[in-house]
């Protein structure tokens, strides 16, 4: 069973859920939401408040790195996509094809996008760092905004 809190912060409503041991999701709730959502408890457990904290001291510009344990669940490639996007440094960019040459498929540029698009942890799992080759933000399920605010904030507090 999943317990959810959400919390208010500067970039709307977020939700992070956890399963009692681990983070499994963190979403913008006004955006998107858990395919499990309705079977979760709303809950805020100890886990999830200092995820909350973390969170908010990213936001912040307090905090360059997370230290949160995690549980994703995913198909291989998706939980190697997402393993290759916690190697970004906070602050850095890189294209979908730089990532799918880091999963060592050079060739899967729109698989890592799918991937990118089904991460269940955002910011931790920091998919907002993925740019199109042209150096354009394309894609991210909480909305190009978002996007572009997560990266301004890294920008900002390099």
């Amino acid at each position: 069973m999943k317990n959810v809190f959400y919390y208010e912060t500067q970039l709307g409503r977020i939700g992070i859920a956890d399963n009692g041991s681990s983070i499994t999701d963190i979403f913008f709730a006004d955006n998107e939401t858990p395919g499990d959502a309705a079977g979760m408890v709303q809950k805020e457990t100890s886990l999830i408040k200092e995820a909350g904290k973390q969170i908010v001291e990213y936001l912040n510009g307090d905090r360059k790195e997370f230290d949160l344990p995690l549980g994703v669940e995913g198909t291989p490639f998706q939980k190697a996509a997402w393993d290759a996007l916690l190697t970004i440094p906070y602050g850095e960019t890189r294209s979908y094809k730089q990532m799918a040459e880091l999963v060592g498929n050079p060739k899967a540029c729109r698989a890592i996008g799918l991937a990118n698009n089904r991460n269940p942890i955002s910011i931790v799992i920091p998919c907002h760092r993925v740019i199109g080759a042209n150096g354009k933000l394309v894609g991210y399920g909480g909305g190009l905004h978002i996007k572009e605010q997560l990266l301004a904030i890294e920008k900002q507090n390099l």
